[in-house]
């Protein structure tokens, strides 16, 4: 029975770059690959090589919710193939992801990539893995060891990760943007008199903590210019929101004898809602990028110069923001002797 989902060029890189670096051992057969799973409302791509295991999601489109369950394994032979053929593709075309007999094939409305696969090839279940980490409970002094090699897998899975840790020789969570994942303990004899180190004992190791010297006892705080733009997504998208209604109330309450401050008013509503709508198309097509576009943004309008950047990027654009300065210019000088003209004479 054919089974397919619908995904867009760019997710499904993403989907892949999120998970490739856990693949397992070529001796380990199951492993060695990355896993396409299929629930009712997402398509994840899972990963694991026993010391660390890593899946990310992306939610279902309408129509192909609320389908049976299906997995396969994408051999890792096959892995760079299938990521080179989807970079090729313009990020927003829909792939569809369905299975055959011993395939799975990605098609395009230009061209199609099949991979072989094992049909009933078993796979970790990775749902209850990472579940049964969860039940695990917190120790008083937590002080885990942790394979710093590992550490570099995740870094192409979002620019911020929470980790929680639950004890010594657990493993530890990692939670993303339609992320999740674990890292295995490393088990460390420590430097210390004892065979596992504590906390405690590698605190003593460092008594010039204790010791005073010259120097404030905290970092110094980066100064703030006059304007604090938002610099996260839920912030943008509140300061977006509250300015789209705060414009309309002020247009609705402008004074009809002043046109200028009615198209202001206007004009505010109508660029802060436009923003709102690319914030959030951007943020559904790459959560990661809209995340750094935000986190620059933020640092372009906190450092004033944007407007300065403005002028050399139309300049390179092959426009005339002269002209356009020019253009305003006498359209403000047109307006105030109109208003002149019409003010009653004493």
């Amino acid at each position: 029975m054919t089974q397919t989902v619908t995904i867009n060029a760019h997710r499904l890189g993403q989907l892949i770059d999120k998970t490739i670096n856990h693949i397992g051992s070529e001796y380990v057969e199951t492993l060695h690959g990355i896993r396409l799973d299929v629930d009712a409302n997402h398509l994840h791509t899972v990963a694991s090589d026993r010391f660390t295991i890593a899946a990310a999601r992306y939610r279902l489109n309408h129509d192909d919710k609320n389908q049976e369950p299906w997995g396969r394994t994408i051999p890792a032979a096959w892995l760079k193939p299938l990521r080179e053929w989807t970079a090729a593709h313009a990020g927003a075309e829909k792939v569809t992801i369905s299975t055959e007999t011993s395939r799975v094939d990605f098609t395009t409305d230009r061209t199609e990539f099949r991979i072989p696969v094992v049909d009933d090839q078993e796979f970790p279940n990775w749902r209850a893995l990472l579940r049964s980490i969860t039940l695990h409970v917190p120790d008083k002094f937590i002080f885990p060891a942790v394979d710093s090699r590992l550490l570099a897998r995740w870094a192409d899975t979002d620019d911020v990760l929470r980790v929680h840790v639950t004890s010594d020789l657990k493993a530890l969570m990692v939670f993303g943007e339609d992320f999740i994942g674990a890292q295995m303990p490393k088990r460390y004899a420590g430097i210390g008199p004892c065979e596992d180190e504590t906390f405690e004992i590698a605190l003593g190791l460092w008594p010039t903590l204790d010791e005073d010297t010259d120097g404030p006892a905290e970092v110094p705080t980066e100064e703030k210019s006059r304007y604090n733009a938002a610099d996260t997504i839920p912030s943008m998208v509140e300061a977006l929101l509250q300015q789209t209604l705060r414009s309309t109330s002020d247009l609705l309450g402008a004074p009809s004898e002043d046109p200028g401050a009615m198209a202001s008013f206007a004009l505010a509503g109508v660029n802060s809602w436009s923003a709102y709508r690319f914030l959030n198309a951007l943020h559904q097509a790459d959560p990661r990028l809209a995340a750094q576009t935000v986190a620059e943004l933020a640092e372009e309008l906190d450092a004033g110069d944007f407007s300065e950047t403005a002028w050399e990027i139309a300049e390179k654009a092959g426009h005339d923001p002269q002209k356009w300065s020019d253009d305003y210019e006498a359209h403000l000088k047109r307006v105030a002797e109109k208003r002149a003209a019409e003010q009653p004479s004493t």
